[in-house]
């Protein structure tokens, strides 16, 4: 990063987490983001991930395997950025996927020991990590989040059914409701929004003038 790509002193040491529904459009935001406060952009670790087809294909199979995979690779990711000591947005965040695993055990996609297995590895995990100084959480319902899904076609994203986003947007909305009493949480609505840049810079002015805080307590995944 140049001198004249140095982010704004009040950006220094900036940590930024996207938070969102699949298709929520998390990656654009993050890109955008990072080249309108000019830090760097971590993307979630998607195309070379190895278990997603087998997830999708045969997913009570792989679910415990996947999720494991996923916060391993996140935990690094999340690691990286702290010990960078550079200002950085997160394109998911190491906390959504308690929601996953958390969804996966109640639909009986995982078994119950396993998913305990996952809950204790993430909290013992979770006292070497930093927290996001504001997450900014994409609001869209599950109606559009297939839509978006769809529209990329993605053919091992085929199987997603409204039935399993709603049961997903009922989990993002117990975790944003849970983690905003820790982190600061923006919520954006993405339909309000023309393009990614107009949020970037609305999410700019909501982080300046700290509209979003929220009285402190423990985040816990399995909430």
């Amino acid at each position: 990063m140049t001198d004249s790509q140095q982010p704004a002193p009040h950006y220094e040491r900036l940590f930024i987490g996207i938070a969102g529904m699949i298709g929520a459009g998390k990656s654009t935001l993050a890109r955008h983001l990072g080249e309108h406060l000019k830090i760097d952009v971590h993307y979630e670790p998607v195309e070379d991930n190895e278990y997603l087809e087998d997830f999708y294909r045969d997913t009570a199979r792989y679910s415990f395997a996947i999720q494991i995979y996923m916060l391993n690779r996140r935990f690094q990711q999340h690691q990286e950025i702290i010990w960078r000591g550079r200002s950085a947005v997160q394109d998911r965040t190491i906390y959504e996927d308690s929601i996953f695993a958390r969804m996966l055990a109640e639909n009986g996609l995982m078994d119950e020991r396993d998913y305990r297995t996952y809950v204790d590895l993430f909290r013992n995990m979770s006292n070497f990590m930093c927290r996001p100084n504001v997450i900014v959480y994409l609001d869209v319902p599950p109606e559009i989040s297939l839509e978006r899904i769809q529209q990329r076609g993605r053919g091992m994203e085929s199987g997603i059914t409204l039935e399993y986003l709603e049961s997903l947007y009922r989990g993002y909305e117990n975790f944003v409701n849970d983690i905003s009493r820790t982190t600061p949480v923006i919520r954006v609505d993405y339909g309000r929004f023309a393009t990614a840049e107009e949020m970037a810079e609305v999410i700019e002015r909501e982080y300046l003038d700290q509209n979003f805080l929220r009285q402190a307590v423990r985040f816990d995944p399995t909430r």
